[in-house]
């Protein structure tokens, strides 16, 4: 087990890289506690749960709004929960968000804990203390900052992952390479089928090494005010075309990182056999490079991205491999953008 410490402005969180689910009675109080878990994880590792209440949801991206909050505030309710209480998710991206958001503002504020599940999770949605809810069917509208008590990176849940819920934590582990790591981005490129096999030592270094990036950027600007926004690469078009397509986050963010190369090259920033590299690692991974969606509603979803500050929005741009900066781009030239992918692409 290896472990890294995100200091945030509160509290400190510590994340765990291959500690095992078993092991979470010594992270957590003896009695007072709640798990909120989905249908999936429940299934396959409820025997592993410590003897605590178990509060289920089920899965998907539609199911993180504001009436799922309802109903677990409504549940701790019934079971009596007071500021003491500590909850624990245990699942996924969608799973950690929910509780997260639920132990921040349920009584103002309970003590939380996440074991994490999912590829996507113990390298992205877990980590940094974000959490949140989607509103109206745009991502995370609704939320807050504020770390867990910890995050358990249990690599052996992964096996039960279906194929394409690998996928979309691996776009998450290119973007890290790309944002802040190269000699990362080329293990990738030298170990992708150990990657896609779920080889033991090749996953534990690709989810520690993600996190140590994602960790060290959290701990200069918990709240993403500066260098945080860079963690956003490929996801101002990513979340606009998962909104609008209803594709896997990690297929959205993988077309969303093609785009923001592309760009990167077309403002002069990255070279084009880079942008091309790029390309061919998320092909190696069965990651999407272009996804079709209708021009407009993309354009209409990026419009309303929470990055937008009047008519630009804070972008991530590349200018070598492992090496990534924000500018300010109008609003326009993000709509231009969008035209000459998908003209091309059709």
């Amino acid at each position: 087990m290896k472990t890294l410490e995100i200091h945030g402005s509160a509290k400190n969180s510590t994340i765990r890289v291959g500690e095992k689910l078993q092991n979470l009675y010594n992270y957590i109080p003896t009695e007072n506690v709640v798990i909120i878990t989905d249908v999936n994880v429940k299934r396959f590792y409820q025997n592993n749960f410590p003897p605590h209440p178990v509060i289920t949801i089920q899965t998907g991206e539609k199911i993180k709004n504001l009436d799922t909050v309802r109903n677990i505030y409504g549940k701790l309710v019934e079971l009596g929960v007071d500021r003491s209480t500590f909850i624990v998710g245990i699942g996924g991206g969608i799973v950690c968000d929910i509780t997260g958001f639920i132990a921040s503002t349920f009584l103002r504020g309970v003590k939380f804990g996440f074991v994490s599940t999912t590829l996507l999770s113990q390298v992205d949605a877990s980590v940094g203390g974000k959490n949140g809810v989607n509103f109206k069917g745009y991502k995370n509208m609704i939320g807050v900052f504020n770390q867990p008590e910890f995050v358990i990176c249990d690599l052996n849940l992964l096996s039960t992952l279906p194929e394409k819920e690998v996928l979309c934590g691996l776009a998450e582990i290119v973007k890290h390479a790309v944002i802040g790591d190269a000699d990362l981005f080329q293990y990738l490129e030298e170990n992708y089928q150990n990657a896609l096999a779920l080889d033991a030592v090749v996953i534990e270094r690709l989810v520690y090494d993600s996190v140590v990036i994602k960790s060290a950027i959290v701990n200069k600007d918990e709240k993403e005010k500066g260098e945080r926004r860079k963690l956003n690469f490929g996801h101002t078009f990513g979340h606009a075309i998962e909104k609008t397509t209803g594709v896997r986050h990690g297929e959205a963010v993988s077309a969303g990182m093609v785009m923001a190369s592309e760009l990167s090259v077309k403002k002069r920033h990255l070279q084009a056999k880079d942008a091309q590299r790029i390309k061919n690692l998320l092909r190696d991974l069965k990651l999407p490079i272009s996804l079709q969606a209708d021009r407009k509603t993309v354009f209409d979803a990026l419009r309303k991205d929470k990055k937008r500050q009047g008519d630009r929005i804070n972008f991530v741009l590349l200018e070598d491999i492992g090496k990534s900066f924000v500018d300010q781009i109008s609003i326009k030239e993000l709509e231009d953008v969008l035209n000459d992918f998908y003209y091309n692409s059709e």
